[in-house]
């Protein structure tokens, strides 16, 4: 995977993840901008389905660089982010050397101390994805993506201050590990939690909002390109007016792509209360959402998104 160039502007970058289909606002480009140029850890917290993630994915492919993915859950530690002993293989090798050590005295002390010595040496770590991001190794450097931080318990980020900081992780038995081109770090956090300030401090910071409905427009007809206008722009009105009322999760980008996608495969041509109804499940996740909107609520939102196009096209 050979490196492509950073790019060279703001203006550069939009149109670079825009060739990808990554609709960005241009706050959001120049904080990736300043990220790049600056060799700083982008922190991005939003709401779940604004494409804190994928911005990572777009990154990667952009850049040519491998993309490393540490997810994020309750009980992560420093053994499942960055690196933990081969205890297995170490002990497979202590009773080989006992079973084939016949030798005494100095030279079998000798033999000991060497056997000890390797024993902590970089042929039995085991490198999870922090320590894999931050290989002095690398030919390439990464994008490392730490997501969905929030999830994590809050002792874990006192693991990553060093990293984000200094891009390396002393191991006491074997010593500290830099990276010689540093990584690009992109964090996500849904603000489940707080997350430390120390962590922010290392960071360029940014709220990933939902889209507009201009933007939304245009992130839905590149995801979906076969997409009708007149369905894609009921479909992104219909959304934008649920994120406008009190609902348990609001649906994101991502669940807006996938009832496109799902409607276009029911062949729907425009919204309808009924294809709404059968539909819900796609669009929203939790039940009570599902219940609050079945029926005659749907049928009046329909109704308003209707409304609104016939007042935009006289």
């Amino acid at each position: 995977m050979s490196d492509t160039a950073l790019p060279t502007s703001i203006d550069d970058t939009l149109a670079r993840l825009a060739a990808l289909d990554y609709v960005a606002d241009r706050e959001l480009a120049t904080c990736v901008y300043l990220a790049l140029k600056l060799q700083r850890p982008l922190f991005l917290e939003g709401e779940p389905g604004t494409g804190k993630t994928e911005i990572a994915r777009t990154l990667a492919v952009m850049l040519g660089r491998p993309l490393i993915r540490l997810q994020c859950y309750e009980g992560l530690d420093l053994a499942g982010a960055a690196y933990e002993w081969n205890y297995g293989r170490q002990m497979m090798e202590i009773r080989l050397a006992e079973a084939t050590g016949a030798a005494t005295g100095d030279h079998a002390k000798a033999q000991r101390d060497a056997l000890a010595a390797e024993l902590f040496s970089e042929r039995f770590l085991t490198k999870r994805a922090l320590l894999q991001a931050i290989d002095p190794a690398n030919p390439v450097p990464s994008v490392l993506l730490i997501d969905e931080l929030d999830r994590a318990d809050e002792p874990f980020e006192a693991f990553l201050l060093e990293v984000l900081g200094d891009y390396q992780i002393t191991i006491p038995e074997l010593g500290t590990v830099k990276a010689i081109q540093p990584p690009i770090v992109i964090l996500t956090s849904n603000r489940t939690r707080e997350i430390h300030d120390a962590v922010k401090r290392r960071c360029l910071y940014h709220w990933v909002d939902f889209p507009d409905a201009r933007r939304e427009l245009e992130i839905l007809q590149r995801r979906v390109p076969g997409v009708g206008p007149a369905l894609a722009q009921q479909i992104v009105a219909f959304v934008q007016k649920l994120r406008g009322i009190e609902l348990y999760k609001l649906p994101g980008i991502a669940e807006t792509i996938e009832w496109t996608r799902a409607l276009m495969e029911l062949d729907a041509m425009v919204l309808d209360p009924e294809v709404i109804q059968h539909t819900l499940g796609v669009l929203l996740k939790y039940q009570d959402d599902i219940v609050r909107m079945r029926g005659s609520e749907a049928a009046r939102m329909l109704e308003l998104v209707r409304d609104e196009a016939r007042t935009a096209g006289r």
